[in-house]
């Protein structure tokens, strides 16, 4: 039984009770429906009694926390919340939002961390922090009630008040005319539901929470697909069939875990530009005179790293029945490497330098190494030209490691038939974000990749190039396909949520007739030129230059010999 249910159920349930029963239940049965309330004005309706905490999503589980502290009746509490949209569509943001103005009402503070813009504008008092990020940031740029913030000039009110935006492209990608068909998905809350992707195009499902989306896409179709290429273990949730495999190469979800646990992961590592760096450093003089190979560069083998921290750069400080501490290393001062590593410098750096510099830097300092310059470019085009190369995965975001994956998949070379899974991606992120986000996820479709996308963020749904809606509510009234076409089409719809918000997100947006990119496509061709295909050409002149002197006379043979000499 669900929420919703039990609420039902609650409801006239003193009809079924004798006099006795109802007059031990009365006060038993007030605070019942007021607690089941409270879980229904935050959006829980669709949550299973018997649903494990474990299964969860960080959002449910912050909400279901909000339910049981406005069920205390405290006054002159504050409330500290870290993005308790996450996960929510636009339809049960409304419901969190009241549930926090009631919050309020009662005689408490909240401070709400967040990104959504229905939130901002909801809010007493604003306070914009930046103005950009990392070494960027750091300084409150603005601060009042949202009119005083949207006539400022900064970045989050220029999105708020219209003035920027992300522009939605008028005529929506045609695809390459193949499609994914699963039949009879039934897990969970699905009814029989049949789901068509039209490939080679930007594709998002959208339904509000609880409604079946992750159980259509997460649960049942990623692992068919994982399983037909990967032959992981995984079931799937029941289905009939699935037509069209041979239509895609391979399957990518790219998700908000982290990159790594330890202090020894870094996006330099996990992208794998730290290869490329460490063989640079190994071909410098200084290195090839003291004998150093790429190992010598490396924090994770005995050599060149400190061994009091084995490279790590902190100490782990083991705390009874509390998480464990990281403190600097007292040798290397968290340098990594001993002092003959530092020793070899390029331009003036040394490999722990190279760490400690941001993606943006880096792309200024490595401008003339083409292998490395790729895959930091990448970095760089997905917004966090902020974070260092050596920065520790353990104090990187959730959305900060999905953009690094993201950032990693499009610096390989790929074979424009992948299909690329992901849930929310917009997850902790400002506007300005979503754009860089948008950007790289046509990239990707533009070479011929279909892209994927579990979300609610409507600043990322219009963008796409069709969109499947699942609802028309969550949990046993929701799991079945509502609406699909293109966001114009959808937003035409009188079933389900997103219609509504859609049509009015693309009241306001501003159309454009080319795509719009990240500035990145001339760097890319320079690249192309600096890199093999000059070298081509001078083979095939040399190959040339041989064959014309093998069937020249022996006396014109002597010529390019001498010519070689005198060289």
């Amino acid at each position: 039984m669900d929420i919703a249910e039990l609420a039902a159920w609650v409801a006239n349930l003193e009809e079924r009770l004798n006099e006795r029963q109802n007059l031990i239940a009365r006060e038993l049965l007030k605070e019942i429906r007021k607690r089941i309330g409270f879980l229904v004005d935050v959006g829980l309706e669709y949550l299973h009694l018997h649903r494990s905490v474990r299964t969860l999503s960080g959002g449910e589980s912050q909400r279901i926390r909000l339910a049981t502290q406005i069920g205390t009746q405290l006054v002159g509490v504050l409330y500290i919340m870290d993005e308790p949209s996450i996960g929510l569509h636009q339809r049960d943001n409304e419901k969190l939002i009241k549930a926090l103005q009631d919050l309020r009402d009662l005689g408490n503070s909240v401070v709400v961390v967040e990104h959504d813009k229905d939130m901002i504008l909801a809010a007493d008092y604003v306070v914009d922090i930046g103005p950009g990020a990392g070494a960027h940031g750091g300084q409150i740029v603005t601060a009042g009630t949202p009119k005083e913030m949207m006539e400022s000039n900064t970045t989050t009110s220029d999105y708020l008040s219209y003035r920027r935006g992300i522009p939605v492209r008028r005529q929506k990608r045609e695809g390459n005319g193949k499609s994914l068909i699963l039949r009879g998905a039934t897990g969970h809350n699905l009814k029989n539901v049949t789901l068509e992707l039209p490939l080679g195009k930007f594709l998002c499902v959208t339904g509000v929470s609880g409604s079946g989306k992750s159980s259509l896409i997460h649960d049942t179709l990623f692992p068919i697909l994982n399983k037909y290429f990967f032959n992981a273990k995984r079931e799937a949730l029941p289905y009939q069939e699935i037509e069209g495999l041979n239509n895609i190469d391979k399957v990518i979800e790219v998700d908000q875990s982290p990159i790594g646990r330890t202090p020894r992961s870094n996006p330099a590592t996990y992208t794998g530009v730290f290869t490329e760096i460490r063989s640079l450093f190994a071909s410098l003089p200084e290195a090839k005179i003291r004998g150093y190979s790429a190992g010598r560069f490396s924090f994770n083998v005995k050599g060149g790293r400190c061994e009091t921290c084995e490279g790590a750069g902190m100490r782990t400080i083991e705390m009874n029945f509390m998480p464990d501490v990281y403190v600097p290393c007292e040798t290397c001062k968290g340098k990594r490497y001993n002092r003959e590593t530092l020793e070899v410098r390029f331009k003036g750096k040394s490999i722990t330098d190279v760490l400690d510099m941001t993606v943006e830097h880096a792309v200024e300092f490595f401008e003339n190494q083409p292998r490395i310059l790729r895959k930091i470019q990448t970095l760089n085009q997905v917004g966090l030209g902020y974070i260092t190369l050596g920065q520790q995965a353990t104090t990187l975001s959730g959305g900060e490691a999905q953009r690094v994956k993201l950032a990693t998949e499009l610096s390989k070379k790929d074979t424009g038939r992948t299909l690329y899974i992901l849930d929310e991606p917009t997850t902790g992120l400002h506007f300005q974000d979503i754009q860089h986000l948008s950007d790289v996820l046509n990239r990707l479709v533009d070479k011929g990749n279909s892209v994927l996308i579990i979300e609610h963020n409507m600043d990322l749904i219009k963008v796409a190039d069709h969109i499947i809606d699942i609802g028309p509510e969550g949990g046993a009234k929701g799991g079945t396909i509502v609406a699909q076409g293109t966001p114009e089409e959808v937003a035409q719809c009188t079933a389900g949520h997103t219609a509504r918000f859609l049509k009015e997100e693309l009241a306001t947006s501003h159309y454009v007739d080319a795509p719009v990119l990240a500035e990145d496509e001339p760097e890319a061709d320079e690249e192309a030129a600096d890199a093999p295909a000059p070298e081509k050409k001078t083979r095939g002149r040399k190959k040339k230059e041989a064959a014309t002197a093998e069937t020249a006379p022996a006396t014109e043979k002597k010529k390019p010999g001498r010519k070689k000499k005198t060289d």
